[in-house]
């Protein structure tokens, strides 16, 4: 077997959803136009496409306010832009401790300058003590921002009731959804959430260098915006506009890749969502089948989170006892064409929280494309690096 087989799915999809090139490429070779700036057609048809990106993208996180969703380079830099624009010295925030470093360096950043964090425990499986969450509010919170799923071991958050706490405490909440949107439905106004920040390049299908936020009202009066410049409006002034999507969104977007995310998003059902969904959980099901198989009692293989399929996306981590994952990974793909993530994949302290810091984890991440086969062939590989 010499075809590669991509199992990094949470770093980014691959393939890329029906259509993404050709609406890219189509949009380099026959208009080019610019947005916001120009008096002509071909300039209007751009910005009607931007348009429709923005209304698909609330329509799939059921978010009534088209002109809220503000298109961004990457979800990294709409946690920035929500986090720095939204807190000011004195306010408090909670996080999980199973947070990514899009939101913890942030965090760590604000930190010099008076804004607080506390990290709502959770456990070796990455499950959240959700009880703990309450009793950790302060006078001086702000919100609660919470992943939805673990990039290390897949695990979820649960979003609902920590929405419910929020709304309760009249909190803003905050949701990175890196590793669930277009996977797993989302529905803002049911969750409480007032900020939702995604990216386009994962499970979107979309191309890298998209990505972006939805807020609500109250959030976007409170926030400040983290860049400024030239939007093609209210030209007669040197203030930053305060009408949204404008007051977020200076400077020349990204328009090759908004249109490649479109095109992603008309690929988008309820039903291939769900289509999508159940294969993924599919393979996950039978990845972890066949590593318990391989080795039952974890003496050389231990599987990072959970288990079973319940509250869990598709990505697994493992440990590999005897040998160093690092040159585990390196067989993976030079001998068997296996693509992997090794390390501590940007969470330092998920990996605290699970118990494989600083060692980090090999991870398997899997996407609609990939089979049971290029499962089985990926379990004789471990089983003949391993040696088991």
């Amino acid at each position: 077997m010499t075809d590669r087989i991509y199992f990094d799915q949470a770093s980014t999809s691959f393939p890329k959803a029906p259509g993404v090139a050709k609406a890219m490429y189509a949009y380099l070779t026959s208009l080019g136009t610019n947005v916001n700036r120009g008096c002509y057609e071909d300039a209007y048809a751009a910005e009607e496409t931007v348009f429709n990106t923005r209304k698909l993208l609330a329509q799939l996180f059921h978010f009534p306010l088209t002109k809220n969703v503000i298109l961004t380079g990457n979800i990294t830099q709409s946690l920035n832009m929500l986090l720095k624009g939204l807190l000011r010295p004195g306010d408090h925030v909670l996080v999980s401790s199973m947070e990514h470093n899009a939101v913890m360096r942030p965090l760590v950043q604000l930190s010099r300058d008076g804004i607080s964090f506390d990290r709502i425990p959770c456990r070796r499986d990455g499950t959240m003590i959700l009880e703990q969450a309450e009793a950790m509010i302060r006078p001086s919170t702000k919100a609660i921002i919470t992943l939805h799923a673990s990039n290390v071991c897949g695990t979820h958050m649960p979003l609902a009731e920590l929405g419910d706490i929020c709304h309760r405490h009249h909190l803003f909440f905050l949701a990175d959804t890196a590793q669930t949107a277009g996977i797993f439905p989302l529905d803002m106004e049911q969750l409480h959430i007032d900020g939702l920040a995604f990216t386009g390049h994962k499970g979107l299908r979309g191309p890298q260098g998209t990505g972006g936020f939805l807020i609500s009202g109250q959030l976007a009066d409170q926030m400040e915006p983290l860049i400024s410049g030239g939007t093609g409006s209210v030209s007669h002034t040197e203030e930053v506009p305060s009408f949204l999507p404008d007051r977020f969104e200076p400077g020349t977007p990204n328009l090759p890749g908004i249109f490649g995310l479109h095109a992603a998003l008309k690929e988008l059902t309820p039903l291939s969502m769900e289509q999508i969904r159940t294969k993924e959980l599919s393979l996950t099901g039978y990845f972890l089948e066949k590593l318990m198989e391989l080795d039952p009692s974890e003496k050389h293989i231990r599987i990072i989170g959970r288990k079973d399929l319940s509250m869990r996306s598709a990505v697994v981590s493992i440990q590999t006892l005897d040998e160093d994952m690092a040159s585990v990974a390196w067989h993976l793909d030079h001998d068997y064409h296996i693509m992997t993530r090794v390390g501590l994949h940007c969470a330092p302290n998920a990996h605290k929280t699970l118990g494989t810091y600083p060692a980090g984890t090999i991870r398997f991440s899997f996407g609609p494309q990939n089979t049971n086969n290029e499962i089985d062939f990926c379990i004789r590989a471990l089983k003949e690096i391993l040696d088991l």
